[in-house]
């Protein structure tokens, strides 16, 4: 996997999914709104984590500073 995500879209990465994670742990949001919200933390800390974000590879875009 090529890395295709750059540092500043992996802050704000990490910042909302920590964000959205928290709200749905201490019970900021419940239900359906919760399930979903939480998935879309875990895929945020993932792909901030990885560095890949297979939707930017769809797209052809990359956040990295070129080389």
């Amino acid at each position: 996997m090529k890395v295709n995500v750059g540092t500043t879209d992996r802050i704000l990465r990490v910042i909302v999914g920590l964000v959205a994670a928290l709200m749905v742990l201490f019970g900021g949001v419940g239900g359906v709104l919760a399930v979903v919200l939480g998935i879309v933390a875990a895929a945020l800390l993932l792909t901030a984590a990885l560095g890949h974000c297979g939707l930017y590879r769809l797209i052809g875009i990359t956040t990295c500073p070129r080389r």
